[in-house]
């Protein structure tokens, strides 16, 4: 990373640990935290999927394998596992448990939990067990194909993968080990604990939870034997404040340590107070436009070439999406194996004119959709003035959020714009649903990006998006995601536009180091009911 801030940092282990500054009335050893946290569903490690939840249970639950938050540039790393490898064939992978970890509750964490664990998410089947699931376990199979022998983890895959896949995999969320003891003794018929375990903890990691109440805060306390090292911040408190306003209200008066739901105009006041700072976290999430193929218009190849000459990339990041949202014209975010900050397309409405032109295009109407937030109808706006300078009509109605998702996916809506973020840390988790689409129908109702806007992927990118996710060779498998994108940015009507960030409020006071647990730890997962 060329940046003081490594992307797969904030990304996926990030490490912050704060120390009040001197006006705020808490504790040096207490953290507390303003954000907008009404999306938390469940804290089961086998259900959260929302990025508030996700960013509780990354301090709650530890996984097999990590990404060492004081330096997420070295990748996977040891975490209840010590070593892992593969069998020659590729399709089994064994993990080695570490000694002497203990859950919150005292009892040993063994390689039994750790195999119930992945298995109770397999059978639960709820939102995020598609990670696993991918790997050929089914609730019929997964004792079979996960299981625990001594001090080894085993996986039998259901075919040769890349090690980084697999190991990307389960240090995500879903991976989370619970401890089996305790959660049995609370399941109730059928549920493997799953109710009881959406509103208490029973994991390894740095923080246990102390108290959650819906729509107005979590409350985590430290784990004083963590394996790790006890954290610095004994006590957090996550405020659910849903005004960015009230947010640097409370930041300034010193009642809140950090702010992270922050507009640009509040982070542009926060930034000007000499006892605050602004400390910028990119996040996965893509910003893209969605061109959908039944539309005549837009499947015409040489449209789909002009509109990425008419989106004003520098003037919107500098106006409404100013230090929300940086320009990336790639389908893999920043930070990620196969990432590139190559972004060829810049604003030529002159360009864009003759594309038309060459074509025969000097006119035409698109009737679409927008959601009702104020950022994505921003970008329409501006995209319906640079259409018009072209000749092109863009009509546009705004939709709630519910509305605009569900038309987009029965596929009926002509130009989608929306944001799409990582479920693991892979490039596979975004690639898969780019660039590929098994079947175009309409009757298959993937979820897929590529069959929401009806485009039929090529069967030679498909195949190399297949081939990429079995290749074992690091180097090799970056090169081939470089030359996935490359390909998709030739000939593919979604394009990708810009990369979101977090700008966070902080007292200025506020310093890092590596034994505060993890938060705030920003989430590579999306949430299943946002725009997406």
């Amino acid at each position: 990373m060329t940046n003081s801030f490594s992307m797969r940092a904030v990304l996926l282990a990030s490490a912050l640990a704060f120390a009040p500054a001197a006006m705020a009335e808490t504790p040096a050893d207490m953290l507390v935290v303003a954000h907008q946290i009404d999306d938390i569903i469940s804290l089961d490690p086998a259900q959260s999927f929302e990025f508030s939840g996700n960013d509780v249970g990354n301090n709650l639950y530890d996984r097999l394998v990590d990404f060492d938050p004081t330096n997420l540039d070295a990748g996977i790393q040891p975490s209840l596992a010590t070593a892992w490898e593969v069998s020659e064939d590729g399709m089994t992978v064994t993990l080695t448990m570490r000694e002497g970890g203990t859950f919150q509750s005292g009892n040993p964490v063994r390689a039994e939990d750790a195999a119930w664990s992945l298995q109770r998410a397999v059978k639960l089947n709820l939102s995020p067990a598609f990670i696993l699931t991918q790997f050929g376990f089914t609730a019929e199979n997964v004792d079979q194909m996960i299981r625990a022998d001594g001090d080894k983890v085993i996986l039998q895959l259901d075919q040769p993968y890349a090690l980084s896949f697999v190991l990307n995999c389960l240090a995500s969320n879903v991976g989370g080990i619970v401890d089996k003891e305790l959660v049995q003794s609370h399941a109730e018929g059928e549920d493997f604990g799953n109710a009881w375990l959406s509103t208490n903890s029973a994991g390894s990691g740095p923080y246990t939870l102390a108290a959650w109440r819906p729509n107005e805060q979590v409350q985590l306390q430290a784990n004083e034997s963590y394996w790790g090292g006890a954290p610095a911040m004994k006590r957090v408190i996550v405020r659910n404040v849903q005004e960015s306003s009230a947010q640097r209200l409370l930041l300034e008066q010193g009642d809140i340590d950090i702010a992270r739901s922050l507009t640009p105009t509040d982070v542009d006041g926060v930034a000007a107070n000499d006892n605050l700072k602004i400390v910028t976290e990119p996040r996965g999430r893509i910003l893209y436009l969605g061109l959908n193929q039944k539309d005549p218009l837009l499947q015409r190849p040489e449209v789909v070439e002009a509109i990425k000459y008419l989106v004003d990339y520098q003037g919107i990041t500098d106006s409404f999406l100013k230090g929300i949202f940086v320009t990336h014209q790639n389908i893999i975010p920043a930070g990620y194996l196969g990432s590139t900050s190559e972004n060829p397309w810049s604003y030529d409405v002159e360009k864009a004119r003759q594309i038309l032109t060459d074509a025969g295009i000097t006119s035409g109407t698109i009737k679409t959709t927008v959601r009702d937030l104020r950022e994505y109808v921003d970008v329409a706006q501006t995209l319906q003035g640079s259409f018009a300078q072209v000749g092109l009509t863009l009509e546009l109605q705004q939709l709630t959020g519910a509305q605009s998702l569900d038309a987009y996916r029965a596929r009926q809506v002509p130009i989608y714009i929306g944001e799409w973020g990582p479920d693991y840390a892979d490039p596979n988790t975004n690639v898969s649903t780019f660039a590929v689409n098994p079947d175009n129908a309409d009757e298959a109702k993937n979820s897929q990006l590529a069959w929401r806007n009806a485009w039929a992927v090529p069967d030679d990118l498909a195949q190399k998006v297949a081939a990429a996710v079995i290749e074992n060779d690091t180097e090799t498998r970056n090169q081939m995601y470089l030359d996935i994108q490359a390909q998709y940015r030739e000939i593919a009507p979604i394009i990708p536009l810009f990369q979101r960030v977090e700008q966070v409020g902080a007292q200025r006071m506020c310093r890092t180091g590596p034994r505060a647990g993890r938060w705030p730890r920003p989430s590579t997962n999306r949430s299943r009911r946002a725009n997406n």
